[in-house]
């Protein structure tokens, strides 16, 4: 079944800014210090303006990242980008996920996850520079988004290979990310 969207929005996965507070869950717990994150509920993917579904969905795509998968291409004025899951319940998530955050870019309306990533603040302040379209077929999710803006541009070039590397390496990536942000 193919359905096209065309928005003119860019889409944005969450994740990567500095945890808000140390997690203190249950379930799970990893960390140097014996306090770690909360593996289980994921709180860290909560946002002072994002919707408990949203949430949901992005803690759906964390825990099952395996069966997702995804090419990039790296255009001079944007990104080409295919996301696909194997897992049916995943692929539903990642579509209301994308076309969710393109809607939320084009509001300039910033969910503010927890741990997104800084590069969304870019997005967020830029969806009217932004030209996102949407096709999700039996191929999976592809996102085509151009901009004039080198700064946007080059957000999303670096965007993509966040993204890119929370599908291959799931929580594990956002780790590392914010363990970079604090090193610099």
């Amino acid at each position: 079944m193919l359905r096209r969207l065309t928005l003119a929005l860019v889409a944005a996965f969450a994740v990567a800014n500095p945890i808000a507070a140390q997690m203190n869950g249950h379930g799970h717990m990893h960390g140097a210090d014996g306090a770690g994150h909360d593996m289980v509920n994921m709180p860290g993917l909560q946002g002072e303006n994002a919707s408990a579904e949203e949430s949901a969905e992005l803690a759906i795509m964390f825990q099952r990242f395996q069966t997702m998968s995804r090419e990039v291409e790296n255009l001079p004025n944007g990104i080409r980008t295919v996301t696909r899951s194997t897992d049916p319940e995943v692929m539903d998530a990642l579509v209301s996920h994308t076309v969710g955050m393109i809607d939320r870019v084009g509001q300039m309306n910033d969910p503010k996850i927890f741990i997104q990533s800084p590069t969304l603040d870019i997005f967020f302040v830029s969806g009217d520079r932004i030209l996102s379209e949407v096709d999700v077929t039996d191929e999976g999710v592809i996102v085509i988004q151009t901009s004039e803006d080198p700064e946007v541009v080059a957000a999303l070039h670096t965007h993509a290979a966040e993204v890119t590397a929370m599908v291959e390496q799931g929580m594990h990536a956002v780790h590392q990310m914010m363990m970079r942000r604090v090193a610099n």
